[in-house]
C-alpha cells in the first residue's frame, strides 16, 4: 500500500433553500473554487449526504420530526462536478420522503459516478461497504447511523445501515467490517452519531469509537453534531457541517466548518490537516482571516480536551495523530 489522501466533509444538505437555488440555477456553484480545488487534490473525496435526492415521496410519518430534506435530481450532478467519489446515506434524513425517494437517491448518485454507502433496498445492501481504489491502495468505507431506529433497513425493507450505539456496544457485523483485510488496504468507518449542537463527543460515541479502532479501523470519522469536534488518535469525532441553509448559533458557531484532508499509509493514519471554511447561506467558501482564527481556536480547544495538539501552519491546521 502506498499513501492515500482523503478529503472528508461532514453534513451536506442540498434540500430546502439549497435545493431552491439549484432549481432556479441548475449550474449554480455551491462551493467556492478554492475549496473545490483543495478537495479535488485528494485521491478521494467522501462526504455525508444529509438529504434525499428525488422528486417523489411524502414526508416520513413521524409527528415529532421537525425537518425534512429533499434535493432536486440535478444535485447529484453537482456532487459529481465537485469531485465527490463516495457519499454516506446512513443518517437521519436519507429516508425523509420515504423508500421511493431513498431508492431514487441511490440510483441518481450512482448514475453520476459516485459510490453510495450506508443505505440500500434491504438490510444486507444497506450494510454493504463501498470499496474505492485510488492510486495509493484500496479503501473500504463502512457507514452506520445510531438514529433514528425507524429508518433502519430490514430484510425486505429499504432503509439505512443502523446500530443502536446509544444503548449497546457496536454489533459484531459492524466490527467485522471495520477490520482491515478482505481486499482492503485501509478502512474508513463513518458513523452518524450522537446529539446535535454538542461540541464534545458524548460517552456512547467515545465508547463506540474505541471499539471501532480496536477492531482495526484505520480511521473513524463521524458526523451529526452540526459543529466540528476535536480529534484523538485515529478518530475525528465530528467533521462538522459542509453545506446547508441552517440557522446559526453565535456561541456554537455552526456557520464555521472544516474540510479535512487526511493521509493514510502503510502505518495507518499518518497526517491530518483541516482547511477552515465559512458556511454562508447555501454557499461554502474559505474562511476569512478572522473566521480562520475563530476556527483555529475552536479546534484547538475541542481537541485539547481530548489530549490532542493542533498546530497552525498558516493556511491550514495540522492535527497531531500520534503516528
Amino acid at each position: 500500500m502506498g499513501a492515500i489522501t482523503l478529503a472528508l466533509a461532514g453534513d451536506t444538505m442540498l434540500g430546502r433553500s439549497v435545493g431552491d437555488r439549484l432549481r432556479a440555477n441548475p449550474s449554480a456553484a455551491l462551493v467556492d473554487r478554492p475549496v473545490a480545488e483543495a478537495a479535488a487534490a485528494a485521491d478521494a473525496f467522501v462526504l455525508n449526504l444529509e438529504c434525499c435526492i428525488s422528486e417523489r415521496g411524502e414526508p416520513f410519518p413521524d409527528p415529532g420530526k421537525p425537518f425534512f430534506f429533499r434535493a432536486p435530481p440535478v444535485a447529484a450532478e453537482r456532487l459529481a462536478e465537485l469531485g465527490v467519489d463516495a457519499v454516506t446515506l446512513a443518517n437521519n434524513h436519507a429516508l425523509d420522503f420515504g423508500a421511493d425517494a431513498l431508492l431514487d437517491t441511490i440510483e441518481l448518485v450512482r448514475a453520476a459516478g459516485i459510490a453510495v454507502a450506508g443505505a440500500g433496498g434491504d438490510e444486507r445492501s444497506a450494510r454493504e461497504p463501498v470499496l474505492l481504489e485510488p492510486a495509493g491502495g484500496r479503501l473500504r468505507i463502512v457507514a452506520v447511523t445510531d438514529h433514528p431506529r425507524q429508518y433502519a433497513a430490514g430484510p425486505d425493507r429499504p432503509g439505512v445501515s443502523y446500530a443502536d450505539l446509544w444503548n449497546e456496544r457496536p454489533p459484531d457485523w459492524l466490527l467485522d467490517k471495520a477490520a482491515p483485510g478482505d481486499g482492503a488496504d485501509a478502512v474508513l468507518v463513518t458513523p452518524h452519531w450522537g446529539p446535535n449542537m454538542c461540541e464534545e463527543p458524548v460517552p456512547h460515541v467515545r465508547a463506540a469509537a474505541e471499539e471501532l479502532v480496536g477492531a482495526g479501523a484505520t480511521l473513524v470519522a463521524g458526523h451529526s453534531a452540526h459543529v466540528f469536534q476535536g480529534a484523538a488518535g485515529r478518530v475525528l469525532f465530528d467533521l462538522g457541517d459542509f453545506l446547508d441553509d441552517y440557522a446559526t448559533d453565535d456561541e456554537m458557531r455552526n456557520d464555521l466548518g472544516l474540510l479535512w484532508l487526511v493521509t493514510l499509509g502503510a502505518r495507518g493514519l499518518t497526517r491530518v490537516e483541516a482547511l477552515p471554511l465559512a458556511l454562508d447561506y447555501c454557499q461554502t467558501r474559505l474562511a476569512s482571516r478572522g473566521e480562520y482564527r475563530a476556527v483555529a481556536n475552536l479546534l484547538r480547544r475541542r481537541s485539547a480536551a481530548l489530549g490532542t495538539e493542533v498546530v497552525d501552519e498558516g493556511d491550514r491546521l495540522v492535527v497531531a495523530t500520534g503516528a
